[in-house]
């Protein structure tokens, strides 16, 4: 017999990070029939509406997702705590969940704490997926410490009191959770990569005339990031780092977010308007192709809980550089399958740019270890086999 569980998550699709792509990757697994036409698992969401164009209800993939709010994205957020444990009170009665899954401690972790203690019978699995440090939160009330502590973080480790059973991402996120009172041992279970879509293999044309599209002349080095514009993902620096690079580098940034008109201006600044191209929120199933045209994957980033960019960087067969925080460490072995640039350093990002230019025998060597080992550890058929685990347990 399946398990009905019901999903609690601040975002969700059309709003995609590396929690929303894990979610679905997972969900899409989990949910297949077997052989006697039973899926295991049914899935239904809630989440903050957070735009008036999105549908109060609408079928993701395998997940019946229920929006909640008014299509207002500060408001609908916090109001989430409170609509969400309404509408899954509401679900439950229709439903009767097996168990709840909670995707990251932000607000829609309150309102699983929530149904968890109004329902206290019905298990609560937490994922820590995030990326920022906990301290973001303080922007809420305005970086101040007092207030931080009274009306923030006491609604923050909720969560962790209320989990049946955590997992996390990465080491990093481990550390955070038993430091903020988990119950219990926590898992490791990381994101993945799609092996099947980023290790694909393109037509020479169309590869081809993508370069041609993009200007890259046969001579030109295309880094690519592919990141929230956010700042803890320091999209800046590498921007930066184009002082110091040659005018035969240049920048793809594949996603938006907030940042996009400070990186503009920043590029126009620096006189590299015509070296980065913002080419904004592209269609997932296009993101290998970008990957495959370039030469050096690189996210400088401030913090992270994880980073999947790297990971389909790795399985798509191009070099990657970051930084060593949160949770990169897990993947990245400086010198084996990657390169680790200073934090808030342009120049350093320069520097290891130019070590794989220049040594392409060291730069083959980590292509080839980095693909072994996201086969081996991050493919996505065996993070939802380590999922299911988690949710199996009673």
């Amino acid at each position: 017999m399946d398990k009905k569980v019901l999903i609690f998550s601040t975002a969700y699709h059309p709003f995609i990070g590396g929690a929303e792509v894990a979610v679905k990757e997972i969900t899409d697994r989990l949910s297949r029939k077997a052989s006697d036409g039973e899926a295991e698992f049914q899935f239904d969401m809630i989440t903050a509406r957070m735009n008036r164009g999105l549908s109060k209800f609408e079928k993701v993939g395998n997940v019946n997702v229920f929006r909640v709010g008014w299509g207002l994205g500060f408001l609908d957020k916090f109001s989430l705590p409170f609509l969400g444990y309404f509408k899954a009170k509401k679900l439950h009665g229709r439903n009767n969940y097996d168990l709840t899954w909670s995707i990251m401690a932000s607000q829609a972790s309150i309102a699983a704490s929530f149904f968890k203690k109004k329902f206290p019978a019905v298990k609560l699995v937490l994922t820590l997926q995030e990326g920022d440090e906990e301290e973001h939160f303080k922007r809420y009330v305005f970086g101040n410490d007092i207030l931080y502590k009274i009306l923030i973080r006491p609604w923050h480790l909720l969560i962790f009191k209320n989990a049946d059973r955590t997992t996390a991402i990465s080491e990093y996120l481990k550390k955070r959770a038993v430091k903020n009172g988990v119950k219990d041992a926590v898992e490791i279970v990381p994101n993945g990569a799609d092996i099947g879509l980023f290790s694909r293999e393109y037509p020479e044309d169309e590869l081809t005339e993508l370069k041609k599209e993009l200007g890259k002349g046969p001579d030109d080095k295309f880094i690519i990031t592919t990141s929230r514009l956010v700042k803890k993902n320091a999209v800046d620096d590498l921007i930066k780092s184009l002082i110091v690079l040659g005018g035969y580098f240049k920048i793809l940034v594949v996603g938006d977010g907030p940042d996009m008109k400070k990186l503009r201006k920043l590029a126009k600044e620096i006189g590299a308007e015509k070296r980065v191209f913002f080419l904004g929120r592209v269609n997932y199933e296009d993101v290998p192709k970008y990957l495959k045209i370039s030469d050096i994957f690189v996210r400088p980033s401030l913090s992270e809980g994880m980073g999947n960019s790297f990971i389909e960087a790795m399985a798509a067969g191009i070099p990657v550089i970051g930084t060593p925080v949160g949770g990169i460490v897990d993947f990245i072995k400086n010198g084996e399958t990657g390169l680790f640039c200073d934090v808030k350093s342009p120049k350093s990002i320069a520097d290891k740019v130019m070590i794989l230019v220049q040594n392409k025998s060291l730069s083959d060597r980590m292509v080839v270890s980095a693909k072994k080992m996201v086969v081996e550890k991050y493919d996505w058929n065996l993070v939802a086999q380590k999922m299911k685990n988690a949710l199996s347990t009673d």
